[in-house]
């Protein structure tokens, strides 16, 4: 053994950066502890998933995979197979995009509300030869020799996941857009899986808010009316285009009243718009935040009203409201309003997706014959890009979260 120090005051003993070991009255530290110390242990989550006959389990990263606009992150993970089961047979894997526009409860008659698209499929097992990524190295160092790397590319036009909340009394699969992996051992590609031996988990394909922010927002409307000799003039200003879900939005109004018409009563609103694309006239518009005012009011002919609104548009005021869009959601993983949806080129969408936008709105009431004046700014809502540099060591310990082995029918739900 080392010699250790002996310290008789109380003290400290620093190591490299800023940590401190607090060292108490006769307390004896070694040299090993030094060099122990200087090793970091990272722990990084990993989610695990086994087929019903647990013969198979794989294990991702991660469930939440970016959409960069330009480019999307790959779909890497590691399958645990066990080659006495397998008898000669192969296992493949693929990435789904499940599309439902519309209820369960709708379909009669031979009716189907969901359209199923393979994205990417390849064989597992017997392995190819495929370049393992650092996640993909430590898991397979873990888990032994029976575990082998696969890596799923998600096509660039393929839209974020994004789930319709259903009412109260609605049942069954919800309206959305969603992803899910399906692992299933067969002879080939297209032989039918049996459900003891299918694995299927699902995913999300998200996106962050982008680093750039436009132009501040501002339009002004002007409204004549019939024999008056003037006009109402309103314009709505944004501090900023781009807000982070649960931020409060300020809507700057001003009203300059040149008409012979009296302003009474002013409402501010934020609109979520979802146009499904698979149909021409597939949009709604539904209002998440909204306040009205009387403050300031009436805005008699000649006169002028400056005044701020501030909406917070949440889902907790929202909630069982049917046809509110909602980001994709995860079993025991808390979800949102739907972010705004990017595009690289709005002409290449694809047809089975939801494309999210949202809107402030401003509406002047003019009384029972004098009408309204209403103004629209359209602006950006999302998170923000999360730092997701992870440091990955040798000695990193991984949090598995396993998820239970439910039928094929079911894991789409339950997870």
């Amino acid at each position: 053994m080392s010699r250790g120090r002996s310290y008789k005051d109380p003290g400290t003993v620093r190591l490299r950066k800023d940590s401190v070991i607090p060292i108490s009255p006769r307390v004896t530290v070694s040299s090993a502890a030094f060099r122990c110390s200087s090793r970091m242990v990272v722990q990084f989550k990993v989610f695990k998933k086994a087929a019903p006959n647990g013969k198979l389990t794989i294990y991702l990263g991660r469930r939440d995979f970016v959409d960069h606009v330009s480019a999307v992150d790959p779909v890497d993970g590691v399958l645990v197979v066990d080659p006495s089961y397998l008898q000669g047979r192969k296992v493949f894997g693929q990435l789904v995009c499940s599309f439902r526009y519309g209820r369960e409860d709708d379909e009669v008659m031979g009716l189907n509300f969901q359209k199923d698209l393979f994205l990417a499929s390849e064989q597992i097992y017997p392995p190819k030869d495929v370049e393992p990524t650092k996640l993909q190295e430590r898991l397979i160092k873990k888990l032994g020799g029976n575990a082998y790397p696969f890596t799923f590319k998600m096509p660039e036009q393929a839209p974020p996941s994004v789930t319709i909340q259903p009412g109260r009394e609605d049942e069954g699969k919800p309206c959305g857009v969603e992803y899910y992996i399906k692992v299933y051992v067969g002879e080939n590609e297209d032989d039918r899986s049996h459900k003891r031996s299918t694995i299927q988990l699902n995913i999300r394909r998200i996106q962050f808010a982008p680093s750039k922010t436009g132009r501040q927002p501002c339009t002004i409307v002007r409204k004549d009316f019939m024999l008056s000799p003037g006009e109402l003039e309103l314009e709505v200003t944004l501090d900023k285009q781009l807000y982070y879900h649960g931020e409060k939005i300020a809507i700057n109004v001003t009203i300059k009243n040149n008409s012979n018409k009296t302003v009474k009563k002013i409402k501010a609103a934020v609109q979520q718009s979802v146009d499904i694309c698979l149909f021409s006239g597939g949009q709604f518009k539904s209002t998440v935040a909204s306040v009205e005012t009387q403050e300031g009011c009436p805005v008699s002919p000649g006169s002028a009203l400056q005044k701020c609104m501030y909406l917070t548009p949440v889902l907790s005021s929202n909630m069982d409201r049917r046809g509110i869009a909602l980001d994709g959601h995860l079993k025991n993983i808390h979800t949102n309003l739907a972010s705004s949806t990017l595009m690289a080129n709005p002409e290449n969408r694809d047809m089975f997706g939801m494309v999210i936008s949202y809107t402030a709105k401003v509406k002047l009431y003019l009384g029972a014959m004098g009408g309204e004046v209403t103004a629209e700014l359209p602006f950006v809502l999302m998170h923000p890009k999360p730092d997701l540099r992870r440091m990955m060591r040798a000695d990193s310990q991984a949090q598995v979260e396993s998820f239970r082995s439910e039928s094929i029918a079911a894991s789409v739900d339950m997870d």
